[in-house]
């Protein structure tokens, strides 16, 4: 059973979906929480995260899934008069949890954490990721259903623990996403939330989920690059059918 969500402001959406498994109730949760941004954020706007600084996560990487790399430039199109980052191809991913700043986190410690990792009982599982919505700071598909993603997330969470990393936020705040383009500037939300209404219509893209990356990321000028340390499976199930509830023409 996935760990509980909260309510908390700096989230986003705030408060999590009535239910983590039906895909049209997270679809809908997600769209009315970005209808109501008033203005959009310089994503890049982080004070403490600068070029120089280099962390470890745990991330799922999705370079070489066509599908969503085509359902990404398709989107990314209709963005580009805004002028927002668009996130490369090689650069897609869903950031689960944030491990410690590299300077903070001893060779003995993430040695330890990969060992426990290796026998994580966590089962691979596919999602569907939705175009399209969008937060306070960036363009984003919704990721359905969340139960897996979350699962993982308190489990990498629980070894972190073990570990003894710094770790990152709870389990209780995490908010499932694939972002596609960052907002580099104030903004009036209104016009993005419009070019994104567009893009509603498209299929969700199925995406398989059998292993779990832990990198090494920094920022490199307005994206982020990363160095993948080590590529963990996850336990083999046979991939089910993609996610209840998903909308027809999933690909």
């Amino acid at each position: 059973m996935a760990p509980e969500l909260a309510v908390d402001t700096r989230a986003f959406p705030c408060a999590p979906p009535a239910d983590l498994d039906d895909s049209r109730v997270i679809v809908e949760h997600d769209w009315r929480a970005f209808q109501a941004v008033d203005r959009m954020k310089n994503h890049w706007d982080r004070p403490g995260w600068s070029e120089r600084q280099q962390a470890y996560y745990w991330m799922l990487t999705f370079a070489d899934a066509t599908a969503l790399v085509r359902r990404t430039e398709h989107c990314q199109g209709a963005l580009e008069h805004l002028s927002m980052d668009l996130v490369p191809a090689d650069g897609l991913h869903v950031t689960l949890l944030r491990i410690g700043a590299t300077e903070g986190v001893s060779h003995p410690q993430l040695e330890h954490l990969i060992s426990m990792a290796e026998h994580l009982s966590v089962g691979e599982f596919r999602i569907l990721a939705h175009p399209l919505a969008g937060s306070r700071g960036a363009v984003r598909f919704s990721l359905t259903p969340w139960r897996p993603l979350v699962g993982l997330h308190a489990a990498l969470s629980a070894l972190g623990a073990q570990a003894g990393v710094p770790g990152g936020k709870p389990t209780s705040t995490f908010r499932p996403h694939l972002g596609v383009a960052y907002n580099n500037a104030e903004r009036p939300a209104a016009p993005v939330v419009d070019v994104v209404s567009q893009l509603r219509s498209l299929p969700p893209v199925a995406l398989d989920v059998s292993s779990v990356d832990l990198v090494k990321l920094r920022r490199q000028e307005r994206t982020y690059r990363w160095e993948t340390i080590r590529t963990l499976p996850l336990r083999p199930t046979g991939l089910a059918s993609a996610a209840e509830g998903a909308a027809p023409g999933a690909q």
